[in-house]
């Protein structure tokens, strides 16, 4: 598709009404506009589905599963696949989920970004076989352009990181930045996952940044056993806190809470993540 005057190399400008306009240069800044939603959600059909998947795939892991429920919600909720920077709002051209790895299990290893964009076509198996390519290639400590960018300028004074930052900024406000910069940006994607549950916490809080056009973070918390009162009878349920950033530009609140919505239903039926993450998931309410 052509880009068009206004468009960005990454989105297509959006039209926006006065208020629109007036909120953006209000509020210009997108740690101004966090909307943060804390969500405990039963996840014990989606843990005997994870047991069942494990005896023949040994690889597999909650964060491949997690990860392919939120490229469900992206496909069915477009909304939330928007990006406001420089007082304009902009529809993403693709959909992409980041994370940070470690080169490997230490305190005082090295973080690297890891970018995956998700097509269309994309399912669990495949969006498992991407997570685990992209895992490898960090523990084999190859880094992206941006994780070498970043490492260059370590070794500068700080006046002269303070300038290239103000600098940067600028660029990528303007879509001057190079996209060997930020395709492998965890801060130019749709989603940035964080998986608490690999070091036994909770999910949390985590703030948005003002750099890049990243409108969603995700933290994932420990999955626990929690007694819960169902049809008037005690039972043991398996629990996942997750944790939930988002820029309130890109939608209203009613549709936020519609996304969460599907994110429960989809937990609770884990079969729909072996579908293509563009297939439509029929829950009334969230139509």
């Amino acid at each position: 598709m052509k880009k068009k005057f206004l468009d960005r190399r990454d989105g297509t400008r959006l039209k926006s009404g006065g208020f629109e306009k007036i909120w953006y240069a209000l509020k210009s800044k997108r740690s101004e506009n966090e909307v943060h939603i804390l969500k405990e959600i039963d996840v014990t059909e989606l843990k005997k589905y994870y047991e069942k998947l494990k005896k023949d795939n040994k690889d597999i892991t909650y964060f491949h599963l997690f990860s392919t429920a939120t490229a469900k919600i992206l496909y069915n909720k477009p909304l939330l696949n928007r990006f406001v920077i420089n007082g304009s709002c902009y529809k993403r051209n693709d959909i992409s989920l980041s994370f940070v790895a470690k080169t490997e299990f230490t305190d005082d290893a090295k973080e690297l970004f890891t970018v995956m964009k998700v097509d269309k076509e994309d399912n669990l198996n495949t969006i498992s076989k991407k997570i685990l390519g992209d895992v490898k290639k960090v523990r084999s400590n190859q880094g992206n352009n941006t994780d070498d960018f970043m490492d260059k300028l370590k070794i500068l004074p700080k006046f002269l990181i303070k300038i290239i930052t103000w600098l940067i900024k600028f660029l990528d406000n303007h879509d001057l930045l190079p996209s060997s910069l930020t395709d492998g940006s965890i801060y130019h994607s749709t989603v940035l996952l964080s998986n608490l549950g690999s070091i036994h916490c909770d999910g949390i809080y985590h703030n948005l940044t003002n750099f890049g056009t990243n409108s969603i973070v995700v933290t994932i918390g420990e999955i626990k056993e929690s007694v819960k009162v169902i049809d008037g009878k005690i039972e043991k349920r398996a629990v996942c806190q997750f944790g939930i950033t988002l820029d309130e530009r890109i939608a209203d609140g009613v549709y936020f809470a519609k996304c969460v919505n599907m994110l429960e239903y989809i937990l609770n039926n884990p079969n729909l993540l072996e579908d293509r993450v563009d297939a439509k998931v029929n829950l009334t309410e969230n139509k």
